[in-house]
């Protein structure tokens, strides 16, 4: 499992894999009489994890004063995950942050922190729009 897949696992969003689309089934007709191919069951919709409350309940019994809604270092600490420079350039590496930000830890962060959200999203968080933009 990859640095981002700790973080869904911590929101309790399925696996990192489960988000991925999956194959589509083949659409060639039977050769032959037979049965009239079957449509494909319609897709499941994803479950929508309420992030902002789960952050807001953990950031509100931790002690420190932490904002995730604005630091990448506090949103990976409320979830007990290792908010190092280096856990952070690894996960920043593995979501693919141009090379020209990862030389300033300050731009990085705000990228990763941009990019975490809006991955989170992705795979059925419920991230506020204007974290977002």
């Amino acid at each position: 499992m990859g640095f981002f897949g700790k973080i869904l696992e911590k929101l309790g969003i399925g696996s990192a894999s489960a988000a991925s689309p999956s194959t589509a089934p083949s659409t060639t007709a039977p050769a032959g009489p037979g049965p009239a191919p079957v449509a494909p069951p319609p897709p499941t919709p994803v479950a929508v994890v309420d992030v902002v409350a789960q952050l807001e309940t953990r950031a509100a019994a931790n002690p420190q004063k932490l904002n995730w809604r604005t630091s990448i270092v506090d949103l990976l600490k409320l979830l007990e995950i290792d908010s190092s420079f280096g856990a952070r350039k690894e996960l920043a590496v593995e979501l693919g942050c141009p090379a020209e930000l990862m030389g300033d830890s300050a731009k990085m962060n705000m990228w990763l922190h941009k990019t975490v959200l809006a991955r989170i999203a992705a795979n059925g968080g419920n991230v506020p729009q204007d974290l977002l933009d």
